[in-house]
């Protein structure tokens, strides 16, 4: 099955019962029991929940993994998988890495003794250099954000895998509908839903998927014990715009590739991170792990001044927080997606006063790079 069509066609299809071609949404906490332990599947919505269930089987089934779960957001799905580990176990995680994973890594799970290390994981040696006798897994996130650092996949699962760690891989933005991590020996992918997948900034989620059984089992039970699972209303949504995400992510990507040539041309802006040029230090990874270059582009017009001058003139692109939308969306990381960060990692990691994410939208693509123009001018 392409991947088109397993968009459609993956996971649990309609509702046998009733005939409906959508999965129905169960709007309900508890099951009728035939007698004590006999039920039909389910028996309370915290431990499942049919309509999650089925929003559970299709990411399992885009990933290529044994099970999936759906959680309350993304960083609910992000925090299950590190309970995953014991006090005193050591993480490695990407150094470029989004504000809220890094905040609660250094501010929450810290306080459980949980220990991390953040590198530039796009040199495999900086990830040799940083394990401990207590590393239990490396976390990677690429393409990073807002950087777009690109980790080759397959060379540090292979690593970890011979010596006996876990791979973890956050998938955001990319999405399953470009890259598939599993596929490349990682052995847990997560997703913020919340951003690509949902698609139409109308829910918050996060999903995640697990290459084999026993992960499986331990993390529905950290699922199940913490119960940061997300609600049947958000699971009918999330499958909803799952639907339309090849279609999305190609218009993403048609877009992006203007609005990149547009920026990498224009006197004001002083550098453009994007996988999909051929000057960046990835791209050859990038092509060979991914079978597109996503929607996400940062750029720096050389101050926070002239950030902010730009932020007020653009008409299209939507001040806000997160990405992946319809919509275009535009963005200082040091002052909003990663201010968590403190300003001395921040300058250290390139993540300036002067640098702009954007989001690129399904506008007409003419509309974002004239808006863009004019915003630019001085």
């Amino acid at each position: 099955m392409r991947k088109k069509t397993q968009l459609i066609h993956g996971g649990i299809v309609g509702d046998e019962q009733t005939g409906a071609v959508s999965v129905p949404i169960y709007q309900v906490s508890t099951y009728k029991q035939e007698a004590v332990g006999k039920h039909k599947g389910f028996e309370y919505s915290r431990t499942g929940n049919p309509t999650r269930f089925a929003l559970e089987e299709l990411i399992k089934d885009l990933e290529g993994g044994v099970a999936g779960f759906a959680f309350g957001s993304g960083m609910a799905a992000i925090t299950a998988v590190i309970m995953l580990f014991d006090a005193g176990d050591h993480v490695i995680l990407t150094d470029d890495v989004y504000g809220g994973t890094y905040r609660v890594m250094t501010k929450v799970l810290n306080r459980f003794k949980i220990e991390s290390t953040f590198v530039d994981t796009s040199n495999i040696e900086n990830v040799k250099q940083a394990i401990k006798p207590n590393t239990k897994a490396v976390y990677i996130e690429t393409p990073t954000n807002p950087l777009l650092k690109i980790t080759d996949i397959a060379a540090v699962s292979k690593w970890a895998k011979d010596l006996g760690l876990l791979t973890i891989v956050d998938n955001t933005f990319s999405t399953p509908y470009w890259q598939n991590p599993i596929g490349l020996g990682a052995d847990i992918v997560l997703h913020s839903a919340t951003k690509y997948l949902g698609g139409h900034s109308d829910v918050v989620a996060g999903l995640v998927v697990v290459n084999n059984q026993k992960l499986a089992e331990d993390l529905h039970f950290v699922q199940n014990s913490t119960g940061g699972i997300l609600g049947p209303q958000d699971s009918w949504l999330l499958m909803r715009g799952i639907k339309t995400l090849g279609v999305r992510m190609e218009e993403h990507e048609h877009n992006t590739i203007k609005i990149v040539s547009f920026l990498n041309n224009h006197p004001s802006v002083k550098k453009v991170y994007y996988p999909g040029l051929d000057t960046h230090p990835h791209h050859e990874i990038a092509k060979k792990q991914a079978q597109g270059f996503g929607g996400m582009v940062s750029f720096d017009v050389g101050s926070g001044e002239k950030a902010d001058q730009l932020l007020e003139k653009v008409k299209y692109f939507t001040l806000a927080e997160s990405l992946g939308a319809v919509e275009s969306l535009i963005s200082v990381p040091a002052k909003m997606t990663h201010a968590s960060i403190p300003a001395d990692r921040r300058e250290e990691l390139g993540i300036t006063d002067g640098l702009i994410r954007i989001s690129v939208g399904l506008e007409d693509a003419e509309d974002l790079i004239e808006d863009l123009k004019q915003a630019l001018e001085d």
